[in-house]
């Protein structure tokens, strides 16, 4: 297949097994863009078929020298580290360099694809529909969550002529699957679950500090990365018949830690065995306590695949990856 696909954060977990899956449909003119400095992301994209891996900050002199025609852009690339609290990082690799693309897709008529997040809800005190009327008023509760909902905020605010011809931010909720390795205390709960497990036998969780939820009852929408791709694959062939806008992405099936963590032993064939810690006070004030996506609007507009449940994505995650990757 001749198209041409951008894959920003193709160095990353979500970004790069989107370049695998394409990679697996027939696509092999990919163009990845990342910061590839990082030697514990090579796993990640070594074994892809592509055409160009440019660095990100060359990016747009590499688009205005080469021209290439692309047909599709994936922005999935951003600064992730919810603790990362200095908001100049995020302005300028979630807000601006975000700004660069979707001007860059609108001169060029190109639809887009970026990765907004659920971290825009901040506490959920407005819920968790993807309406476009509730962006204003959103309250994140992190630096991370702020730039997100501004980049969506000037998404929405501009006019038609002013959009690629075809957008989509995907609101991610609680991803987690292969190629995460890399991300440290940013990894998914089940990525560490599965190592205290093989260290300790068992695995630490936070206590409920609200006396509505008891210990490790607290409900996240978890959502495993394959299920994310099959969506962004789902929107690249269907951007014609889609309306332009922002989407949640998670399951629409709130889980509780503790299920996260007794599927984790399941699929380690172990008995579980879980010790409660007391949550740090820095960040009871903040914590969440419970997230779930309303998936109604991407049911509405076409998408009819079934997600895999917390249960069947762990076994497949721990079974033939994480298992896979320690007997390495």
């Amino acid at each position: 297949m001749d198209s041409q696909i951008v894959i920003t954060g193709a160095a990353g977990f979500i970004g790069s097994c989107l370049a695998e899956f394409l990679n697996s449909k027939g696509y092999e003119n990919l163009l990845l863009v990342d910061d590839f400095s990082h030697p514990e992301k090579e796993e990640n994209y070594k074994y892809l078929k592509f055409s160009f891996a440019i660095e990100r900050d060359k990016l747009f002199d590499w688009l205005k020298s080469n021209q290439p025609k692309i047909d599709f852009f994936f922005h999935i690339g951003a600064r992730t580290d919810t603790t990362e609290f200095n908001y100049e990082i995020h302005r300028r690799l979630n807000i601006e360099y975000s700004e660069k693309v979707w001007n860059y897709c609108t001169e060029n008529k190109i639809p887009l694809v970026y990765a907004s997040s659920a971290a825009t809800y901040g506490k959920g005190e407005l819920g968790y529909k993807d309406s476009h009327e509730i962006v204003e008023y959103l309250k994140p509760l992190n630096p991370y969550g702020i730039s997100k909902n501004e980049f969506d905020k000037i998404a929405l605010n501009k006019k038609e002529d002013e959009q690629p011809p075809h957008w989509f931010g995907l609101k991610f909720f609680n991803v987690y699957g292969p190629k995460e390795y890399h991300k440290g205390r940013m990894a998914s709960v089940i990525f560490h679950s599965y190592n205290q497990i093989l260290k300790n036998g068992f695995v630490k969780l936070f206590k409920s500090h609200k006396p509505e939820y008891r210990d490790g009852e607290q409900l996240r929408d978890f959502i495993y990365v394959k299920d994310v791709i099959k969506v962004c694959y789902w929107l690249m062939k269907n951007a014609d018949s889609v309306t332009s806008g922002l989407y949640n992405l998670g399951t629409g099936k709130a889980r509780s830690f503790n299920d996260l963590v007794k599927s984790t032993f399941k699929a380690l064939d172990i008995p579980a065995n879980i010790e409660y810690i007391n949550m740090p006070e820095d960040i009871r004030e903040s914590y969440q306590y419970f997230t779930e996506a309303d998936m109604n609007k991407l049911r509405s507009a076409g998408y009819v695949e079934k997600f895999y449940s917390l249960e069947e994505g762990i076994d497949d995650y721990v079974r033939n990856y994480l298992k896979k990757k320690e007997a390495r």
